[in-house]
């Protein structure tokens, strides 16, 4: 077997092909304008993905974790307090909680979207709890209408994890948009990626935005005047933003393609003996970041798979509550069903923009193949 597989899990050449001499162009100009940190650039990137997710506030910082972390500070989430979140996700969700001093509160998923079940969520509520948390995974939204509602109803923030969401909506409203806050990442791997690090919050509220724009540089509003405690060096580099903006107009065209190859690989798999998560409702925008399927023999179709020459990936093999990093929460295996199932089961296949028909069949064949040989 080589040691390159034939077909990689993921492949970024094709969308820095098509947005490469833009990409280039903004870099070289950020480096003669000697502006690196903050400045025009970051500015204009803030304005233009605001317009993009619809709301009327943008402030980048440094990265996706930031973005979670200064989003709960805007709000006065800390010590003492409790942030509802989902066990089936990346650990940055739980660790931003846990550094703004407030402890996380896991439920578990809904079996059908893989999701923070509302319900769960609801039903972990206590006189602690401030926030709610949900995450939009592998860029499918959570239903923001009913998150809303169980917020409004207790008297809650909902802060939205949409890390791998980008241009995703739920009953017709941009994820990132409909909560106190919308948290992003930037990751070079990201539906929008930047050349580096990088994160935005999202918001309509004038005084979050404030309050996040100080965080994200010590506390300051002007140079060496400190007012805000909790602040940090999280700012947004120019560079990234300027690479940013020259990556966002190609955005609505790659999320299509994404929905494409996505619409191929559900039809290709039709009649194996795997588990998907249910299709989206009417008004909602999946945005496909990850193509995941379930099957109980998981770790074996990976390595037939990869003797093949095509490279997998699992988003995520060990929930957080299991994770030593998170032995604080007290968690044991069985507290949350649902997601130790989909946990020990996912396979996220190879998903790019770019990916050719060929590409998906050979995928696929491949896997039909490994489950024949189970």
């Amino acid at each position: 077997m080589s040691a390159h597989p034939a077909i990689p899990f993921v492949d970024l050449s094709p969308v820095h092909r098509e947005a490469g001499v833009e990409i280039e162009d903004a870099v070289l100009r950020v480096i003669r304008s000697r502006r690196f940190v903050l400045g025009p650039e970051v500015e204009a990137f803030e304005e233009e993905f605001a317009r993009a997710v619809d709301v009327r506030h943008c402030v980048g910082v440094d990265s996706g974790t930031s973005a979670l972390r200064l989003a709960l500070q805007s709000l006065g989430i800390g010590p003492g307090d409790e942030v509802i979140t989902t066990p089936f996700t990346f650990i940055a969700t739980v660790e931003a909680i846990r550094q703004t001093g407030a402890r996380a509160v896991l439920a578990d998923v809904d079996p059908l979207t893989w999701n923070l079940d509302p319900q769960a969520a609801e039903d972990a509520i206590t006189h602690r709890t401030r926030a709610i948390l949900p995450v939009h995974l592998h860029g499918r939204p959570v239903d923001l209408g009913v998150f809303e509602d169980i917020c409004h109803r207790n008297g809650l923030f909902l802060v939205e994890d949409a890390a791998q969401a980008h241009l995703a909506s739920s009953r017709g409203r941009k994820c990132g948009s409909v909560g106190e806050a919308g948290c992003f990442s930037f990751y070079p791997g990201k539906n929008l990626g930047a050349v580096g690090e990088g994160g935005a919050v999202t918001t309509n509220d004038p005084q979050v935005a404030k309050r996040v724009r100080m965080l994200r540089d010590f506390g300051s509003e002007r140079k060496y005047e400190h007012i805000l405690q909790g602040g940090t060096n999280a700012r947004l580099e120019s560079i990234q933003a300027a690479a940013l903006r020259a990556k966002l107009p190609h955005l609505e065209d790659w999320t299509v393609r994404r929905v494409a190859l996505a619409d191929l690989y559900r039809k290709s798999l039709a009649g194996l003996p795997i588990d998907l998560p249910a299709p989206v409702g009417q008004g909602d925008r999946h945005v496909w970041h990850v193509f995941a399927v379930a099957h109980r023999e998981r770790d074996r179709l990976r390595q037939r798979m990869l003797e093949a020459g095509v490279e997998t990936s699992s988003h995520y093999p060990v929930p957080l509550h299991l994770q030593p990093a998170c032995a604080h929460l007290g968690g044991i295996r069985g507290d949350f069903p649902v997601a130790e199932s989909i946990a020990s089961r996912n396979l996220s296949l190879p998903f790019w923009v770019g990916m050719p028909d060929s590409a998906v069949s050979r995928v696929v064949e491949s896997l039909a193949e490994a489950l024949r040989s189970s």
